[in-house]
């Protein structure tokens, strides 16, 4: 491999074994505390504890990553969350692992993952330069690394749990962690590095994390996304964290079902990535965001509450998510414009944060609601809710800002690419 293509290599190479990882836990951990506890209400509880540090990690820990290194930062959390990921099935086979353990344990593992994520990201323009590549075509390739970690993760770990059982799966997940952490080792130098950004002198933790906030506060359109997404990501995680597992393993078949699904969801927003990245700059920008929203929020949700032979609600996740491919890249281009170079990780902390932080109260309030109203109200009440909160920027307001800037428009000084606020599907 040449060496201007290294560094780039290996980041698209460790996040897309990284979040392959993720995706092995997303299927094995609720299955693990349904087989365990038996209670949608406890699998609800265990994925509030696998989301909240994601928040947390997100929205603290981009200031430590602008300040320790993005590679540093990115080995150092993967092994953390490694080594936390391995205790789970080790403590089980062993000394056993209670309950409040295992919440502990997730919380934890979940704790740095938000800020290895952000690191790799952060070095994406740097390594893209060396390899010649242009950033728009970078982030494609970082936003299609994602979608086919859910295309390929997925389904395999449905396929591991219902042939090993969860606890190994886990295992597998936390070597996950190791190849990715040796792939940055190995191919990213330590020398990329934003160079002018990164020497700028620090102002001390708090400040810094302020001046984030202020940017953001200070951007309309942006903290209209986050709200938006924030909504939807809370809805996402009813049915990734609770509701579609409880269906699978109650009328489905179990885990291969469940990971099928999520695999239909990232099978089909992979094509929806790359044919937006084709024809994205032709579409107008509302239109778009506002109909790719719709056909990808409500309908999986209402195809599970119908309870249709699972090829039928497959098609449906496929469809739903063609078009959820093209949300993320559409909101990282306009951040792209929007997100100064000097505050790059700590602004994508913030805003990752904010929209992943109600997704512990999806979770945990979908256990809650299966558990008082069943699975079929609880799924057709959010996903009536998922579309209504969807239709919000016809309405306007700063939502007119989502347009594409004009030929004649200069982009404004010290502007470089940064990580999307994102949409969990």
């Amino acid at each position: 491999m040449s060496r201007r293509w290294g560094p780039l290599a290996g980041l698209l190479t460790a996040h897309t074994v990284s979040l392959t990882g993720n995706m092995l836990t997303l299927i094995a951990l609720p299955l693990y505390v349904l087989a365990e506890t038996g209670s949608p209400a406890a699998t609800g509880l265990a994925g509030a504890f696998a989301t909240a540090p994601v928040v947390l990690g997100g929205a603290f820990g981009g200031v430590l990553v602008d300040r320790i290194g993005y590679r540093r930062a990115s080995v150092l959390a993967d092994l953390v969350s490694g080594v936390t990921v391995a205790a789970v099935p080790l403590l089980h086979a062993t000394v056993g692992l209670p309950f409040p353990a295992l919440l502990g344990l997730v919380f934890v593992s979940g704790l740095l993952d938000t800020p290895g994520q952000t690191a790799r990201t952060a070095l994406l323009p740097e390594a893209a330069a060396a390899a010649g590549v242009p950033i728009e075509r970078a982030l494609g390739w970082l936003g299609a690394t994602e979608r086919g970690a859910r295309l390929v993760g997925a389904p395999v770990a449905g396929l591991l749990v219902s042939a090993l059982g969860a606890l190994p799966v886990l295992a597998v997940d936390a070597a996950t962690f190791a190849v990715s952490a040796l792939v940055v080792t190995a191919l990213v130098p330590a020398s990329l590095r934003p160079s002018a950004d990164h020497d700028a002198p620090s102002a001390g933790y708090w400040r810094d994390l302020a001046a984030g906030l202020r940017f953001l506060a200070r951007e309309p359109l942006l903290r209209a996304m986050v709200l938006l997404v924030l909504v939807t990501n809370l809805f996402d995680a009813t049915k990734s964290n609770v509701l579609m597992p409880v269906v699978a393993t109650r009328d489905l078949g179990g885990a291969t079902a469940f990971g099928m699904l999520v695999g239909a969801m990232g099978g089909g927003a992979l094509v929806g990535s790359l044919l937006f990245s084709a024809v994205g700059h032709r579409l107008p920008r509302r239109a778009t965001f506002v109909t790719a929203f719709a056909i990808c929020g409500a309908p999986p949700f209402w195809a599970l509450a119908a309870a249709p032979p699972l090829p039928v609600i497959a098609a449906v996740c496929v469809v739903s998510g063609l078009a959820a491919g093209a949300i993320n890249p559409l909101i990282g281009a306009v951040e792209l414009e929007r997100i100064p170079a000097t505050m790059r990780a700590r602004v994508y902390g913030v805003i990752g944060a904010g929209a992943w932080a109600a997704m512990p109260v999806g979770a945990l309030g979908a256990g809650l609601a299966a558990d008082r109203f069943g699975t079929t109200a609880t799924l057709v009440a959010v996903g009536a809710g998922y579309l209504l909160v969807v239709l919000t920027p016809l309405l306007g307001g700063p939502w007119r800002d989502l347009r594409r800037p004009a030929p004649t428009e200069q982009p404004r000084p010290d502007r470089s690419p940064a990580p999307a606020a994102t949409a969990t599907e």
